[in-house]
């Protein structure tokens, strides 16, 4: 059984394809050199690129948590603290936007880190983690900014390193994390001011040297962007000066001098020392183009300049601006001189990045995106960085994203953000080559988050803010970045590899149409009209009135659409061939007072066709669809499967097809796919008596003459719980399947009723909530009609969906069954956003013989949509190949009694996006997915060089010409009696010539 962690790690499709190799380490970089990063990754093979990478980190790789001191400390006036900023902002009448109405609208208490330090630390301990991130107080060391020193603060933090250091926690400390002392503000302007830059070099050299001993990774300040821009220019956090542009690249100018200033009093006063290192945390987003054009690559170029270039080119290039802003703002930027662009190029010791919910779609200045479209591909921006600023060592010193702020323990979302970020940044390093020897999450606990407060949370630990302890509780994500710091990233697992192998030789190959191409228009052989050739003219034929031949007997191969569809079919290598009956064109009136013999007949020579070429036909009586539910009108207009009615008509009219197909047909199902989404559960109700009635009659009337098998056929998605650590979301897990399900299944290959865990959930909700849904009640009688009304047990089956119980999106959510719809980023998805998850297949076929027992399985439809050109069919060609193989996984390692599997769908024709035929032109082209299904069928599997070789004895009909002249007997009597008379009527004409020829002698 798969551990939870291992689940979280498997939620990705397994790789079958080649291997991507190292894609080549980003070439020395230099300004504007970034650019060919859109280009590149719009070139990297598909789907192999986006597919789960299953690696480890390099060795020594840095695993740690974050957090800043006005979001979690707390403590804001306790003990000598002096006040910041935003204490000032948030004190405020006005709550600030994204606070809770409840709850607290500031930092005051916050989780109150400052007299939990211990707590905290415990929280550390538990995850496993190498270095913790966290930020000191200015205003808490220094009340005023400036002296005198507060010995309090001092205390506080030389304890929480002292006990990082029992715990063996590297401390990554980050001098100022935007909680500028307010009284540098009231007496100086802050950042405007170009006496700042001095005096954090004062601050900075306090910190040295007493927490420098203890510290190997210094952050001088944290996101610069947002300090200058929205502190200074836009006035959205604090100071709020609403200032101009001008002033907010003047407070950014004032932010890099004084970085440089405590990067060069560390260098030369305290490195030989204590030999640290010191860095600057710039936060970045990711831009991608509209469309790949030059233009638009050009703009997502200068959108990154103006938000990361702006501090980095200076530090990690030249000690400068990039050139689009100097070309773009004029006298708008600040000069810096060349002593000073000296002074401040090189200035970091390795390159500290944030990027997630902070900045990306919330502080991000609409103007800088130039037009562009904002991302969230962390891996691309590592390889931008790389490119551009000469390919530094990075340190990802804050990355995650969000929940709502009602969520408590099970953060799937987050995970899943988590796991995406993740697993970007391993493929940066395994498949880019960049440098990336460190990861941050953020935070450690959930906190009071800037401009949002707490309508939102980003812990891995939830924090109650309304009780008073504010106890850690670790939530699900906890679990997971634990196991994953453990196994240092995602160790491949044997349940991730393909395995090699064969199905039995009596393993049906299949294909689905929902319906077939019906033409019944009536060949040129069929007309009695005589037409004579107007040579001279008009060049046409032209009919002669009243003159008429015999009509003779109609043909089935005088429809030439089935010639065609069955050499296709043949050309697949299929042994069967799924498609469904039109119930409402056959009977349009929905009795037997109206047939529609035409069609009938085309069914029939459709089916004896199939035969004729050894493809055994696999014939649904009905199958949902949006107009009427492919119901005879009639019964569509008069309440459908809402109706009783409609179960007697259903019988009659499955009655008329075993009479009229059952010769050719030995492989029925009843109803295929019937759409619980759409089903009340009135109409499920008289559906599945439907289905037993007919099944019943196919036994007791046909099945002895007609030798066939007949049953249902249901829509299966395998339902996975969002959280595998979590009990809760399991149980919601187990809910959806049933509803989806074992609503219809459990009655008839389980115990004749429907699941307990239907009828006591709807008894509960009816109960509190005053619903009215009923779940109807079978007799006895009805029960023994409906328990085992199968011969096997056939479903469809294309994708994956997760789910958990805490509501985070109420577009996903659903009220009725207390359920969220969650969705991992990190899994292939087709162009309709429907998940490729093979082993959801594997998980599913256990499921259904764990619950009904050991009884012969078909895979009826399993297919994905594509975009409809050969580049994008290895999307389809990847599907097929895993499912398939997950499919081999169920047959051989788990025992499930898998007869068949049909992919889905035939052609593009009557399916669009889904065929493994593409129509164009009115012409059949086959994909490479088909050729790819041919070779898999051709192999029956995977066979490997240990396979042992399976002999299969021929089929019967093995001989497509033999099968030809069996079935053809009559028409071979006729041919021999001509061919006779031939040779009779040569041999009398020899004879008697001879015998003339005598008589003249």
């Amino acid at each position: 059984s798969r551990s939870p962690a291992e689940s979280m790690a498997l939620a990705a499709p397994l790789l079958l394809l080649p291997p991507l190799l190292l894609l080549g380490r980003p070439l020395l970089g230099a300004p504007g050199q970034g650019a060919g990063t859109w280009s590149r990754f719009a070139g990297l093979p598909y789907p192999q690129d986006q597919l789960f990478l299953h690696d480890t980190f390099p060795d020594g790789f840095l695993w740690g948590a974050g957090s800043a001191a006005y979001q979690t400390e707390g403590g804001w006036s306790q003990d000598g603290k002096g006040p910041s900023v935003w204490d000032t902002f948030t004190h405020r009448p006005a709550t600030p936007p994204g606070s809770a109405p409840s709850g607290p609208a500031a930092g005051d208490v916050a989780s109150d880190s400052y007299n939990n330090l211990f707590r905290d630390a415990e929280g550390l301990r538990r995850l496993g983690v190498s270095h913790y991130r966290f930020s000191l107080a200015w205003a808490r060391l220094l009340p005023n900014g400036t002296a005198p020193l507060n010995p309090a603060g001092l205390a506080h933090y030389q304890r929480l390193l002292g006990r990082l250091r029992e715990l063996g926690i590297e401390p990554v400390v980050t001098l100022y994390h935007w909680d500028l002392p307010q009284g540098l503000q009231d007496a100086f302007g802050g950042w405007a001011s170009p006496v700042l830059p001095q005096l954090f070099r004062d601050y900075a050299e306090l910190c040295f040297r007493h927490f420098g001993g203890q510290v190997r990774y210094w952050l001088t300040m944290d996101n610069p962007y947002v300090v200058a821009w929205h502190g200074y220019g836009t006035g959205r956090l604090p100071p709020s000066v609403r200032g101009s542009p001008r002033l907010g690249y003047q407070a950014a100018h004032h932010l890099l001098q004084a970085h440089a200033k405590v990067w060069h009093l560390y260098n030369d006063h305290f490195r030989p020392t204590q030999k640290g290192k010191v860095s600057i945390a710039l936060s970045s987003h990711w831009i991608k183009p509209q469309h790949m054009t030059e233009k638009n690559i050009k703009e997502c170029q200068k959108s990154l300049d103006f938000v990361l270039g702006w501090f980095a080119k200076p530090i990690f290039i030249d000690g400068d601006y990039p050139e689009s802003m100097r070309s773009n703002l004029s006298s708008l930027l600040p000069e810096f001189s060349e002593a000073e662009k000296k002074y401040i190029k090189g200035t970091a010791d390795f390159f500290a990045l944030s990027f997630g919910a902070t900045l990306s779609f919330q502080l991000l200045d609409s103007h800088m995106k130039f037009q562009q479209l904002e991302s969230i591909s962390l891996r691309q921006l590592l390889y931008w960085i790389s490119s551009e600023y000469n390919n530094p060592q990075i340190f990802i010193v804050e990355n995650s994203w969000f929940v709502s702020g009602s969520t408590k323990r099970d953060d799937a979302k987050y995970i899943y953000y988590l796991k995406k970020f993740i697993m970007e940044t391993l493929k940066a390093i395994r498949y880019d080559g960049v440098n990336v020897f460190g990861y941050t999450v953020w935070s450690l606990l959930d906190g009071f988050e800037w401009h949002r407060g707490y309508s939102i949370r980003r812990g891995l630990f939830y924090v109650d803010f309304q009780s008073h302890d504010k106890k850690l509780m670790p939530k699900s994500s906890v679990l997971f970045y634990q196991k994953l710091i453990e196994k240092n990233g995602f160790p491949p697992l044997p349940e991730n590899q393909p395995i090699e192998g064969i199905f039995p030789c009596s393993f049906a190959w299949g294909v689905v149409d929902n319906y077939i191409q019906v033409d019944t228009t009536p060949a040129q052989f069929l007309d009695s009209n005589v037409y004579v050739w107007d040579v001279h003219q008009t060049k046409k034929l032209i009919k002669v009135d009243g003159v008429f031949t015999s009509r003779r007997k109609r043909q089935c191969v005088d429809f030439a659409a089935i010639r065609l569809q069955i050499s296709l079919l043949q050309e697949m290598h299929v042994t069967h061939f799924h498609f469904s009956l039109k119930w409402s064109l056959i009977l349009p009136l929905g009795n037997l007072s109206l047939i529609n013999h035409t069609l009938v007949h085309y069914y029939q020579c459709f089916a004896s066709e199939l035969l004729r070429v050894n493809i055994t036909p696999v014939v649904a009586l009905w199958q949902p669809m949006a107009e009427n539910q492919e119901l005879p009108v009639s019964l569509a207009k008069y309440g459908a499967w809402e109706n009783p009615e409609t179960i007697q008509a259903f019988v009659e009219y499955a009655k008329f097809c075993f009479i009229s197909l059952g010769d050719h047909v030995k492989f029925w199902i009843t109803m295929n796919e019937p759409s619980v989404k759409n089903l009340t559960y009135t109409a499920g109700h008289n559906l599945l008596k439907a289905h037993a009635k007919a099944w019943r009659l196919y036994d007791k009337e046909f099945r002895r003459s007609q030798k066939g098998k007949i049953s249902i056929a249901l829509q299966a998605d395998w339902v996975e719980p969002a959280c595998p650590f979590s009990r809760n979301d399991q149980e919601v897990a187990n809910r959806i399947l049933e509803f989806d399900i074992g609503w219809l299944a459990e009655p008839i290959f389980g115990n004749g009723d429907y699941p307990q865990v239907m009828r006591a959930w709807l008894h509960q909700r009816n109960s509190v909530d005053l619903y009215n849904f009923h779940l109807p009640y079978f007799s006895e009688d009805e029960k023994k009609l409906i328990q085992g009304s199968f011969d096997f047990f056939a479903l469809s089956h294309y994708t994956t969906t997760l789910v958990g119980w805490e509501k985070e999106d109420a577009l996903k959510y659903d009220h009725y069954l207390e359920v969220q719809m969650i969705n991992d980023i990190t899994w292939l998805h087709s162009p309709n956003r429907a998940a490729v998850v093979p082993w959801g297949l594997r998980k599913l076929l256990k499921w259904v013989k764990s619950k009904y027992g050991d009884i012969p399985v078909y895979v009826m439809a399993n297919g994905i949509d594509d975009n409809q050109n050969m580049v994008h069919d290895k999307l389809r060609v990847y599907y097929i190949q895993n499912y398939i193989n997950e499919a081999l996984k169920a047959y051989t390692l788990d025992n499930v009694n898998l007869q068949g599997y049909f992919v889905y769908s035939f052609n593009d024709k009557t399916t669009p996006k889904y065929g493994l035929y593409s129509y164009v032109a009115n012409q059949y082209k086959p994909k490479p997915s088909m050729k790819h299904y041919r070779e898999i069928i051709d192999n029956n599997g995977f066979p490997g060089p240990e396979t042992p070789e399976l002999l299969c004895p021929e089929e019967i009909a093995s001989c497509s010409e033999c099968h030809f002249f069996r079935t053809r007997k009559s028409l071979l009597a006729f041919i021999s009696f001509i061919f006779v008379a031939f040779i009779v009527t040569i041999f009398f004409i020899t004879y008697y010539s001879k015998r003339v020829e005598r008589r003249y002698k």
